[in-house]
């Protein structure tokens, strides 16, 4: 049996136990430590099935959750799960082990941190182990609100606040689109689970539904992965302590929406437009994120539109692989899936030196108190550590060799070769754009990473525009980014190692047409002979290196950009424009009457149960078969319509309490006829309780007075009140006569047998429905306890006065 399902309730167990820890030990022990214990642990257990999946095979285990609806809990391993289930577990727990060294024990809430980092960390699990799209959705959704309290976490910060509410904005928008997609899809396939849908792609290809449901998907996906336009809430993310960077912006969070399209490629792949959408959005966002990274002046800041940039890299790639299924998983078609491979490729390089980076300017704004590149500079005498990892995933992410990246970049452009060697979906005429603007991209991250390097460690050290002295590192900071640094070698030493175990299976995942085959035939290596992938790194470099010369003198452009076309000027405009709107439709209906109030909600339910029912031809009744109205009983209505009369045209406070005391009192008699006494007595005893409290409420309130209404005002009032007499009294009697199911007095008929109850109103409250009861009670409870807190508090206020 596997136990696959319980490696995702790791992380929420031991967010359970952080708080009592941290009050356990305080200050003296790190919470760290026994965090780190909870990534690693599972990070382990998943590198016993490496060697299964690297064979094509998949790991299923199911927990009961709603069986009745056709919802579990049913989780899977293939080949993409394995790769982003070990970058979310390995990344976290060198994440946690750099965090014990950069977060103050002392000064900083580690109990929060540590506790949203775990709930981070299952729902990731959760996200990409998920066989069930509902149980997907519950944690992509947990990803979001969990991101936001990360991003939020120095609170005190507006521009962590305003940084977490822009990611929460804009991803849980997404969230939504993406559950509809989502709920199309089922309805598509009939099924939940992520396996059989799969399995039903020619069923989902015809449908109607493919479209919007393809578009819907997408739109979560974008707005997770940070994809041009929704890109903008990733740099004001940046707010978060420098760990939370590390691990949701370069290893896990972001790659959410890769995970989605990777998963969702051989149900919507193989179509127009899935291939334009998401290759095109992929090439933009690639050039965006490189552009705007280059005029960054805050390292962070740097990091994260570069960022933006390398996820679009894999997103392009992606969706030029999906034209692999147009082909039929061919000879023709392993030439589209080689960008698939890629993408996987680049997928785990870019956390690895991406990762790294991240730590290292962590580092450097830990020891020397900032970030502004404009202040840094002369750096690698004193931090030479730090410098040599720079210098390693800088140039990887550059796409240098001999670093992991040079390897998936020479992929990458292979990739966008392909669409003009065979074109499909048109590219004849405008596919030799792919390449141009992969070239053009790639020139641009090349002068950021060199920005980051020589700008930060080169050139005059000036100490006196630093907040600190700085100097190097403790260990346990550096050994992090030295692991992840030390992977960015190895991989390029060893590509094929990590091909046959890692990319050969996550192809077969995300194209199981190959499964057959065993994947496709790839040798990766770092010479490939003089061919066009290389004349373009060439290219790269030199002009690369030439514009980082000049970058002075042509920067200067950016200036001259219009700040009002900005896209973080129109969210701030489009998030201004919504909230006047709101605000003015509010202004228009809250007008503090509470007469106003009730005829929005009365009205609200005379047209809609009244057309309802009207359209339902659901207003009819026979009362053959009703029991007669003795006198006795038409006295008591009488009597009741008196007392209602009363309340209605009384001019005084205390005639009205009494009347509706005795309009109670007269319900209460009713059930006496009925044979219902504990219901009579029970209504007497409420009806006695609210008519005291209406007495004592009403007691300090101000007299009535007595104004004239506009003849309108009360015409209103007089046709809403007989409305919504009539729709209830029409519902009560239609309802009487409209039987659609058995009735189900039948089985508490048998109350003593079940549940030893002579009395079966008893017995429905306390035992058929007794959790509806304690909840009641507990209701009540709460309610008693705010009424008794809010008097103390006002009794207190007055005794300091």
């Amino acid at each position: 049996m596997s136990w696959l399902y319980l490696m995702i309730f790791i992380p929420f167990i031991f967010a359970i136990f952080v708080p009592f820890i941290y009050k356990l030990f305080g200050t003296r022990i790190h919470t760290g430590w026994f965090v780190f214990f909870a990534p690693l642990a599972v990070f382990l257990y998943l590198l016993k099935y490496i060697p299964m999946i690297s064979k094509g095979e998949s790991v299923h285990s199911k927990l009961a959750w709603m069986p009745s609806l056709g919802i579990n809990f049913t989780t899977n391993i293939d080949g993409l799960a394995l790769i982003f289930g070990l970058l979310i577990t390995g990344v976290g727990a060198l994440v946690v082990l750099y965090s014990i060294y950069y977060m103050s024990k002392e000064r900083e809430a580690l109990h929060n941190f540590y506790v949203y980092m775990l709930l981070f960390m299952g729902a990731m699990l959760g996200l990409v182990l998920s066989d069930n799209i509902l149980v997907l959705y519950v944690f992509w959704e947990l990803t979001s609100i969990s991101s936001f309290l990360l991003i939020a976490y120095w609170y005190q910060r507006k521009g962590s606040r305003n940084g977490a509410q822009k990611s929460m904005l804009i991803t849980i928008f997404g969230g939504l689109a993406m559950l509809a997609g989502l709920i199309m899809l089922s309805m598509m396939t009939d099924t939940y689970s992520i396996r059989e849908i799969l399995s039903k792609v020619d069923l989902i290809t015809s449908h109607s539904l493919f479209i919007p449901a393809m578009i819907l998907i997408l739109l979560g996906a974008f707005t997770k992965s940070a994809q041009f336009p929704f890109s903008i809430w990733l740099p004001d993310a940046m707010e978060a302590p420098t760990p939370i960077s590390a691990y949701l912006h370069s290893a896990t969070m972001v790659k959410a929406g890769i995970y989605l399209v990777a998963r969702f490629t051989s149900v919507f792949g193989g179509s127009a437009e899935w291939f334009w959408i998401v290759s095109s959005i992929g090439l933009i966002t690639l050039i965006y994120g490189s552009i705007n990274a280059v005029n960054q002046k805050d390292l962070k800041g740097l990091l994260a539109y570069s960022t933006i940039s390398q996820l679009g890299l894999i997103m392009s790639l992606l969706g030029v692989g999906s034209a692999s299924i147009y082909f039929g998983y061919g000879d023709e078609s392993s030439v589209y899936a080689f960008a698939v491979l890629a993408a996987m490729f680049h997928l785990i390089n870019h956390s690895t030196f991406k990762g790294s980076l991240f730590m290292v300017v962590g580092i450097i704004d830990h020891e020397t108190g900032t970030r502004d590149i404009r202040r840094l500079g002369g750096l690698i005498s004193l931090m030479p550590i730090s410098f040599t990892i720079t210098v390693i995933g800088s140039f990887s992410m550059a796409g240098l060799p001999p670093f992991n990246g040079f390897l998936s970049k020479e992929m990458f452009f292979t990739s966008m070769i392909t669409v003009i060697e065979s074109p499909v979906f048109g590219m004849e005429s405008i596919g030799l754009l792919f390449p141009i603007i992969a070239w053009v991209a790639s020139i641009f991250t090349f002068i950021y990473c060199m920005i980051l390097v020589f700008k930060t460690f080169l050139g005059k050290h000036r100490p006196e525009k630093l907040d600190k002295v700085a100097h190097e590192a403790p260990i346990g900071m550096l050994i992090p980014p030295m692991i992840l640094a030390f992977l960015v070698i190895v991989i390029f030493f060893f590509p094929n190692v990590v091909s046959e175990y890692f990319l050969q299976p996550a192809l077969i995942a995300v194209l199981p047409g190959f499964a057959a085959a065993g994947g496709i035939d790839v040798e990766i290596s770092a010479w490939h002979g003089w061919n066009t992938e290389l004349f373009m790194t060439i290219g790269v470099i030199v002009l690369g290196a030439f514009m980082y010369y000049y970058l002075r003198k042509w920067s200067r452009i950016y200036s001259y950009y219009p700040q009002v076309l900005t896209l973080n000027n129109f969210y701030n405009q489009l998030l201004a424009g919504m909230e006047k709107l709101s605000s003015k439709l509010t202004k228009q209906y809250m007008t503090g009457f509470v007469r106003d109030y009730l005829v929005y909600i009365f009205t609200f339910m005379i047209a809609l149960l009244g057309c309802s029912l009207w359209l339902s031809k659901g207003f009819s009744f026979n009362a053959t078969n009703d029991a007669p109205i003795n006198l006795f009983e038409g006295g008591a209505i009488v009597a009741m319509l008196i007392a209602a009369l009363t309340v209605v045209f009384s001019k005084s406070r205390i005639t009205a309490i009494i009347a509706v005391g005795a309009l109670g009192y007269l319900v209460s008699l009713f059930f006496v006829i009925f044979r219902a006494p504990d219901l009579a007595l029970t209504q007497l005893v409420v009806e006695t309780v609210t008519a005291a409290l209406f007495l004592l409420c009403f007691y300090h309130l101000p007299e009535l007075r007595k104004e004239k209404s506009k003849v309108p005002f009360k015409v209103v009032n007089l046709l809403i009140s007989l409305g919504v007499g009539v729709i209830v009294t029409l519902i009560a009697l239609s309802v009487n006569n409209h039987r659609l199911f058995e009735s189900i007095s039948y089985f508490y008929e048998d109350s003593y047998t079940l549940a030893g109850a002579k009395n079966i109103v008893n017995a429905i409250l306390v035992d058929f429905r007794g959790l509806d009861t304690m909840l009641e009670i507990l209701v009540l409870s709460i309610a008693g306890l705010g009424v008794y807190t809010l008097i103390k508090l006002q009794l207190a206020g007055r005794e300091k006065k």
